[in-house]
């Protein structure tokens, strides 16, 4: 699936500009339930400006995403008591990025959701995932 380039054809951007299922938002970036979570309470945090490279943001954009996603972290907590999180971001069709506007992904994670978790966000390419197994 390629990565959409336009705010015009932006689900995120459509979502933005109608204030639609916020959990919370700033005049620099705001959040809402991922349409399809991989846990429950997996968040996505969105600068409003529209753009692809989460790296091309400025710092004080990079400063409001990181500052939300610790608020949503109690929120999060309290109403979903994750053991865990994992914090991702895609970048570029190589990287996986399906939406061509930065967001952050902020997911809950179990004991149990998945049968080993160590490695986590190294799993995105998993024949070099296992790490510790060729340290041994």
């Amino acid at each position: 699936m390629p990565v959409t380039a336009s705010e015009g054809d932006c689900p995120f951007c459509v979502r933005l500009a109608g204030n639609r299922d916020l959990i919370t938002n700033n005049h620099l970036c705001a959040a809402f339930f991922d349409a399809t979570p991989l846990n429950p309470g997996h968040v996505l945090v969105v600068p409003r400006r529209h753009e692809a490279d989460f790296l091309a943001l400025g710092a004080e954009e990079h400063a409001a995403i990181l500052g939300m996603a610790v608020e949503l972290r109690a929120l999060l907590d309290e109403r979903y008591r994750p053991e865990g999180f994992n914090l991702g971001v895609n970048i570029g069709e190589a990287a996986g990025q399906t939406v061509g506007h930065a967001h952050l992904h902020l997911i809950p994670r179990y004991a149990g959701d998945v049968s080993d978790p160590r490695g986590g966000v190294r799993w995105v390419i998993p024949e070099r995932a296992r790490y510790w197994d060729e340290t041994q």
